[in-house]
């Protein structure tokens, strides 16, 4: 099966992180989970729900002390679904989002 050509423009990172996700702003529920990769640009993580491609999606990554240098810090980011998969195998969902603005919060 040939693939396209790469899309892909910044370095991921293989990071598991948590992550909270919140699908859309008239929904209160998060749902958890953690990330597989990150990049400057999106993050990829697995869930046991789809969300459409195009929607817009607000989640919340906890960098730990190992990345930061010093506390965990929260990020909450805003951003688009841009691709969902279906792995063979897996019983969750891949969800690549893109980051379109984020924003360092306290607890």
């Amino acid at each position: 099966m040939a693939s396209g050509p790469e899309q892909r423009t910044t370095r991921r990172f293989n990071l598991t992180l948590p992550l909270t996700i919140k699908v859309t702003e008239t929904d209160e529920s998060h749902i958890a989970s953690e990330t597989r990769d990150v990049s400057a640009r999106g993050v990829l993580f697995y869930m046991d729900a789809e969300i459409a491609e195009g929607s817009a999606i607000e989640f919340t990554m906890t960098l730990p002390p190992e990345i930061t240098l010093t506390e965990s810090i929260k990020v909450r980011c805003q951003g688009k679904v841009v691709r969902v998969l279906h792995p063979k195998g897996e019983k969750q969902v891949g969800i690549a989002a893109a980051i379109e603005q984020y924003e360092f919060v306290n607890d």
